[in-house]
């Protein structure tokens, strides 16, 4: 459904950081989508950037604080 409503042009565009079977099957029609404008596809990294990650730190370190035995 993803890739005809990418086709057809009734979405811009889709960004995926996770596909429902992994590796992508060779019959996953997203394949024949070759515009990075249309479709991206992350290998799990869409969490990975800086502020996620400082925002991950810093939420560790406040449950470290916090932390009472």
């Amino acid at each position: 459904a993803l890739a005809d409503a990418l086709t057809e042009g009734k979405i811009a565009a889709a960004g995926l950081d996770v596909l429902a079977k992994e590796p992508m099957s060779e019959k996953n029609p997203l394949r024949a989508i070759k515009d990075s404008n249309k479709l991206i596809i992350t290998p799990h990294i869409a969490w990975a950037s800086i502020e996620a990650r400082t925002r991950l730190m810093e939420l560790v370190a406040q449950n470290i604080r916090e932390f009472e035995i």
